[in-house]
């Protein structure tokens, strides 16, 4: 019949239970004749001074554990183990991704890094009508580097001053990636005619010469480094940071859905270098339409967002017309039209169309939210934002694409000739808070690199837990070593 006597271990374990503790402390005041002061502990130790008592199942544990003390080291060196061999277990789920979550389709999508090569090679071989700049910023540590293509058709032919400035950017939120696929398509169709189907782009040449077009292909270059490492959840910046809630119109506002993770605005309004550049950019080019372009659904957007209500007067009525223009035209009015805080069913604050129309006068700000799987899992981050198969994605592409050049076209019917300002230069840029702020041009032709990144669990929520798992242990493990080290210090003066 097995014994039913514990072991050392157990016995060393019970003697610092605090009942044993007490009994110890009890019994060395009684061998040396004095009574404990209640008001020092929060036993009654007074039920064993004085008795030479000790509770069952203590005196053994105390008898073996002042022939054998514990050893701090070596408790320690097994609880390290233990939790090296638990971060191993955890770090080895991390890398498993679970069936229901769906990768990012790498036959279908372009890296950064490949984005990047091809565009350089575009506007190297078409540096009559496109240009780049690279421009950097920096902010309390962080820094980001944006991509700024200019298109301008017949340069010669017509002034400058006359024509209609439009400014699209793509890619603010990192986990949309199917909007830099579209802002790279579209760059192919305006230098290189590349084909879409059923359409006779020859008709919109006329009206590319009018046009003076700034395209950002990933503005958030940093928040999608970290989409494409496997946080395929998140679409905030590198620092952590909801760049489409870093603007200063009713910032830092918070709803009561309001959500950390997906929507934090930063220290301060422009705190994050990202909307410094984009926010001097709107100073410097002074565009007639800005397009914030995202995924998410399909919506056609315009100010307000941070309210449910449309801005007064005749420039709202204009911004309106042409949105129900380009949705009956292009879309059989499919696309919800309207304020995005009146339309999306939630309101945001600290936008960039907000800030945009209120604040910078930009005629036309709009958001175009251009894909959407409303049948996908909130945690499938990647499949609910952007489109998996191919026949969809190139449905998407040449859709939103086709969309642009019928905004092209509607802008300059509907633009009154006095909105048409002078063309702005982009050869000053100031720093808003940064440190530094900078501007090279930037027209290298660059090499495909569609490499494989290792896809991680992007889930924030295991994130979270395992971040706490390793507080909460380190912690534990501290006051336990602390605890061992302090009894054994006592143990040594009294005796």
């Amino acid at each position: 019949m097995a014994s039913t006597q514990p072991n050392q271990y157990e016995l060393i374990a019970r003697s610092y239970h605090p009942t044993c503790q007490a009994a110890r402390d009890s019994e060395k005041n009684r061998k040396k004749g004095t009574e404990p002061e209640r008001a020092r502990g929060r036993l009654d130790f007074g039920r064993f001074a004085g008795e030479g008592k000790v509770p069952t199942g203590c005196a053994a544990a105390m008898a073996l554990t002042s022939a054998h003390p514990a050893p701090p080291l070596l408790v320690c060196r097994l609880l390290a183990l233990a939790l090296t061999l638990a971060l191993a277990a955890v770090a080895s789920s991390a890398r498993k991704i679970p069936a229901s979550i769906t990768p990012i389709s790498r036959d279908l999508y372009h890296s950064s890094d490949s984005i990047l090569g091809e565009i350089k090679a575009l506007v190297a071989r078409n540096s009559d009508t496109l240009t780049m700049d690279t421009v950097r910023a920096s902010n309390k540590g962080y820094s980001a580097e944006m991509f700024v293509v200019t298109f301008n058709h017949a340069k010669e032919t017509v002034q400058d001053g006359s024509k209609i400035k439009i400014m699209l950017s793509f890619g603010q939120h990192g986990r949309e990636l199917i909007t830099s696929e579209v802002a790279l398509s579209l760059l192919y169709i305006l230098t290189e005619k590349r084909r879409i189907a059923g359409v006779d782009l020859s008709s919109f040449e006329k009206i590319l010469e009018h046009l003076v077009i700034k395209v950002v292909p990933m503005e958030n270059f940093n928040g999608r480094k970290r989409v494409e490492a496997g946080e395929l959840c998140d679409r905030r910046n590198g620092r952590g940071v909801d760049l489409n809630r870093n603007w200063s119109v009713d910032w830092g506002k918070k709803e009561k859905d309001y959500n950390p993770f997906e929507e934090d605005p930063g220290t301060a309004p422009f705190s994050e270098p990202e909307a410094q550049i984009m926010q001097e950019l709107s100073k410097s080019f002074k565009p007639h339409i800005w397009v914030n372009v995202h995924s998410g659904m399909e919506a056609l957007f315009m100010p307000y967002d941070h309210k449910n209500t449309t801005p007064d007067g005749a420039p709202s009525q204009l911004m309106r017309s042409l949105l129900e223009n380009l949705n009956r035209r292009h879309f059989q009015d499919s696309c919800l039209v309207g304020s995005g805080g009146g339309a999306v069913g939630y309101l945001a604050h600290g936008t960039t169309t907000d800030y945009l129309y209120d604040i910078a006068k930009v005629p036309m700000p709009f958001t175009f939210e251009i894909y959407g799987d409303e049948k996908a899992s909130t945690d499938d981050c990647f499949k609910m934002f952007n489109p998996v198969d191919k026949t969809t994605f190139d449905r998407v592409i040449n859709k939103w694409c086709m969309a642009f050049l019928i905004l092209f076209e509607e802008g300059l019917r509907i633009l009154p000739g006095s909105q048409v300002a002078s063309q702005g230069a982009l050869d000053n840029w100031v720093p808003m808070g940064g440190e530094s702020l900078e501007r090279n041009a930037d027209e290298k032709s660059g090499n495909e690199n569609r490499q494989l990144e290792g896809l991680d669990l992007g889930m924030q929520e295991l994130k979270t837990y395992f971040r706490l798992f390793i507080i909460s242990t380190f912690l534990l493990m501290f006051m336990f070593c602390s605890r061992i080290s302090k009894n054994r210090n006592r143990e040594s003066g009294n005796f």
